[in-house]
């Protein structure tokens, strides 16, 4: 992320070949289908529940450039490293050297309620308000240069010349991530630790700029988890959250394609996702994993080639939430807490999103032409339904996927 210093129950069968016709009736239905769906007829992965696999390295998707990083706290070991030195834009996840900054000679106990309330924000929501006043009074590129002295970190560097205020422009790579969530597990006063990583692990899935930042480690293990994601490029405006209008976010200020900074070429302009954070019980396995991807990636297709180069990974004391992994296609498609249409919106779907279908059961009829299902998926991740219609598979009920028990 970054904005900154400025930042009936006789239904058709679906016909994936047949073009979607926009209809205008739909639109009450706070479903919005602004592509075509994919023909895809299975779920792209076997239902999860159990340890983590360990695959032979990461998979890193087409066209996605990768800096991984994973280490076991229990063996002290690295069980993954992909490239763990290289640089990328840190986006925000920055904002940990900043609190990490601010909290050096004091303790969380003692800041003002202010510096409480706007570090809880951008710890938990990624809020950029709270990073531009800090930037802004505690010197900006010289937090950066202060952590990278007090940490040891090798490959970080702040925003290239003439980015100065860009605090998302900081140069970070995989391995020094894993550096900063050492020191603040191991390292750091208890009160700065605890501090920090309550607010992680109390992440909100709609980040404070309205994009879903459950992605990665969130989406790819059950809890316990901590995370700190970061997110820059040209993409849509963020759709999270209840509110029936998008709002503003994700669009990069104009940026050189790279600029050198600390003698690393960082690449400023690719549409940038990452990942960090901890899993597993007693925060055993520390993850960094930070990606590029092509110009022109939706939020949505970044968001699951992330989510997909996750679950690849070995975490040691990582579980893998069950379910099956499917497609999705549709713009603003809505989650809600019950299989019907009505006053119940929980979020909307990034456009063209990988999900976790959890079970299915039948609910409101709906009516998207040519297409009418009353089939609805359970997603575990967000507690709610949509229609089985934006699912990517081309019955009406998915085979593979279990039906929902009571409580669901």
């Amino acid at each position: 992320m970054l904005r900154i210093a400025r930042h009936s129950h006789t239904t058709a069968r679906r016909t994936p070949r047949r073009l979607l016709a926009a209809t205008a009736a739909f639109l009450s239905l706070s479903f919005t289908g602004a592509v075509l769906p994919h023909s895809v007829a299975a779920a792209t992965e076997p239902a999860g529940g159990s340890e983590s696999v360990t695959p032979a390295s990461p998979q890193v998707p087409a066209g996605v450039t990768a800096g991984v990083a994973v280490f076991d706290r229990q063996t002290g070991t690295f069980t993954e490293q992909l490239a763990p030195a290289a640089t990328f834009r840190s986006a925000s996840v920055v904002k940990l050297l900043i609190t990490l900054d601010f909290l050096w000679n004091r303790s969380p106990d003692t800041i003002p309620a202010a510096d409480r309330t706007r570090l809880d924000a951008m710890l938990r929501s990624s809020q950029d308000a709270a990073a531009n006043h800090y930037w802004s009074a505690y010197g900006g590129p010289a937090i950066v240069e202060r952590m990278v002295t007090r940490l040891g970190l090798a490959d970080t560097a702040p925003p290239p010349a003439g980015y100065e205020g860009y605090w998302g422009y900081t140069a970070m790579s995989a391995r020094d991530t894993v550096k900063t969530y050492r020191h603040i597990l191991e390292s750091a006063p208890a009160p700065v630790r605890d501090f920090v990583m309550e607010r992680l692990r109390q992440s909100t899935r709609c980040a404070s700029d309205s994009f879903d930042q459950h992605f990665g480690i969130a989406g790819a293990f059950d809890r316990p988890w901590a995370v700190k994601q970061g997110w820059s490029g040209r993409y849509a405006k963020g759709n999270c959250g209840s509110a029936g209008t998008t709002t503003a976010g994700g669009i990069d200020a104009s940026a050189p394609a790279s600029a050198g900074a600390g003698g690393a070429s960082v690449d400023l302009s690719r549409p940038a996702l990452h990942t960090t954070g901890t899993v597993g019980a007693g925060d055993r396995s520390i993850v960094a994993v930070l990606t590029l991807h092509p110009d022109g990636t939706s939020y949505g297709k970044a968001y699951t080639d992330l989510g997909r180069l996750t679950r690849s990974l070995n975490v040691p004391g990582g579980t893998a939430p069950k379910g099956k992994w499917y497609g999705t296609w549709g713009q603003d498609v809505a989650v809600r807490t019950e299989p019907v249409v009505g006053d119940n919106l929980l979020t909307r779907l990034p456009a063209g999103v990988e999900v976790l279908v959890g079970c299915q059961k039948k609910g409101q009829l709906v009516s998207v032409p040519p297409y009418t299902n009353d089939w609805w998926a359970y997603l575990p991740q967000h507690g709610g339904y949509v229609t089985n219609i934006y699912i990517s598979h081309p019955d009406n009920q998915m085979p593979d996927v279990p039906l929902c028990t009571s409580q669901k």
